[in-house]
């Protein structure tokens, strides 16, 4: 089993690589495969094709993602946005029903709207929301303050922690013949006629 975490920051390692390392360790002593993929400003400087279409190609090997980004102005990354546009319609179908979680790192507040703005991607490809015992977030200008955040690295290791059960129960079913659902055609409503 193996676990993306996209790094929706500018900062490749900084406080939101910080707290998506808590989720990747706890996903590890669980047995589970992980690879942080930066996002970085490839998503904003031309690069953007390649970096979804190297993105898609890992989602089809993968079991699970994480979504972690910083808090820009009560919201995602403008990188991480633009990435995430690009992928959730170019890549939907190799995210179909793979458990997903979003975490979000800011100084000091606008972590409940950011985590609304991500979740709504997860939601869109019918993923199972992975939830933490609070909401997925953590505090910290950098790394080194995150580390002070106990209540959210102990967040962050309740997602990797339920992650893996969610992965496992997942293969748990499948071996026992409990078949994925079926997927309809969408249908596009226009309001506007």
């Amino acid at each position: 089993m193996k676990v993306i975490l996209f790094n929706g920051s500018r900062n490749e390692h900084g406080s939101t690589h910080t707290a998506l390392n808590f989720v990747a360790e706890e996903l590890n002593k669980n047995g589970v495969e992980t690879e942080i993929f930066w996002v970085g400003n490839r998503a904003v400087n031309g690069e953007i094709d390649a970096l979804v279409n190297e993105a898609v190609e890992k989602l089809q090997s993968t079991d699970g993602i994480v979504l972690g980004s910083p808090v820009y102005y009560a919201s995602p990354s403008g990188e991480l946005i633009a990435f995430l546009d690009r992928l959730y319609w170019q890549g939907e179908k190799f995210l179909r029903f793979k458990p997903a979680a979003a975490v979000t790192v800011a100084r000091r507040a606008g972590t409940t709207a950011c985590l609304d703005v991500l979740n709504k991607y997860i939601t869109y490809a019918q993923q199972p929301v992975v939830t933490s015992r609070y909401w997925n977030m953590v505090h910290g200008l950098n790394g080194a303050d995150v580390l002070q955040d106990e209540e959210g690295i102990q967040i962050m290791r309740t997602i990797g922690r339920n992650m893996a059960w969610i992965l496992k129960s997942i293969e748990a079913g499948k071996q026992a013949g409990v078949a994925q659902p079926e997927s309809e055609k969408k249908i596009f409503t226009n309001f506007i006629r």
